[in-house]
């Protein structure tokens, strides 16, 4: 199988500077985006360290053939994004501190993609009928769906919708979640921060990503959600899996 991914970020419309970062390596299989936060605090630093620290990890144990489970070396990445930018935080500058960041990753290892995910960007597989979410936002809003307290149609009017319940860098350690599932030609994936997800529908990002080639669809689900507004940073990755 041929794996390719095209990825694009964007600041948007209403913020002064881009706290999004992505990754996209097809030469190692590994996919992130990352949305940081904390404001003027170090949003954009916490996001650039996170997709360093999964970059690192990834590379290292490829590279010196120490390579473990998938599952078990994204989670020892996640341990080293957290304490990076834990430790960063913590060096004196008030500017920094809180700082973090949602953080999710996509890992292809022979005929299998591991995702891992904290926070609230978030990961789609999709095929020409259908498109499912296959990660949990970790955010305030999902708490009230779950337990019953908040319907599905409520969430955009929910007051704080932005506020996430688990984040990376925040603390030294983080839990991500990992869900693993094998791949075959015609299999795609869409990551993105909720610059996109929250200013469009799934239905239609879905469309736009059945309807147009990879480089052409991110351009166009960027330029939605500006549509929409723009009022977040947005960054979105399109994976195809081919013959």
């Amino acid at each position: 199988m041929k794996i390719s991914a095209c990825g694009l970020t964007d600041v948007g419309l209403k913020r002064s500077k881009n706290e999004d970062n992505l990754l996209v390596a097809e030469d190692m299989g590994l996919f992130v985006v990352a949305d940081g936060m904390g404001g003027h605090r170090g949003g954009d630093l916490a996001s650039q360290l996170a997709v360093e620290a999964l970059m690192d990890v990834v590379r290292t144990h490829r590279e010196e053939h120490t390579f473990l489970s998938p599952r078990a070396m994204l989670e020892e990445a996640y341990t080293e994004a957290s304490s990076r930018i834990y430790t960063e935080s913590q060096r004196n500058n008030r500017q920094l501190q809180g700082m973090g960041t949602t953080l999710v990753a996509a890992y292809i290892h022979e005929n299998e993609i591991f995702v891992a995910n904290v926070g609230d960007s978030r990961a789609y597989f999709y095929n020409q009928q259908y498109m499912w979410q296959i990660t949990e936002d970790h955010s305030l809003v999902n708490e009230h769906i779950r337990a019953g307290l908040l319907k599905d149609s409520e969430a955009k009017d929910f007051q704080a919708k932005n506020i996430i319940t688990r984040s990376v860098g925040f603390e030294r350690d983080v839990r991500c979640d990992i869900i693993r599932k094998p791949i075959v030609p015609g299999d795609h994936f869409v990551m993105c921060s909720d610059g996109l997800s929250g200013l469009v529908e799934d239905q239609e990002i879905h469309e736009i990503c059945r309807k147009n080639p990879k480089e052409q669809a991110v351009e166009i689900c960027v330029q939605k959600a500006k549509d929409g507004g723009g009022d977040d940073n947005i960054t979105v990755i399109i994976i195809d899996v081919e013959a």
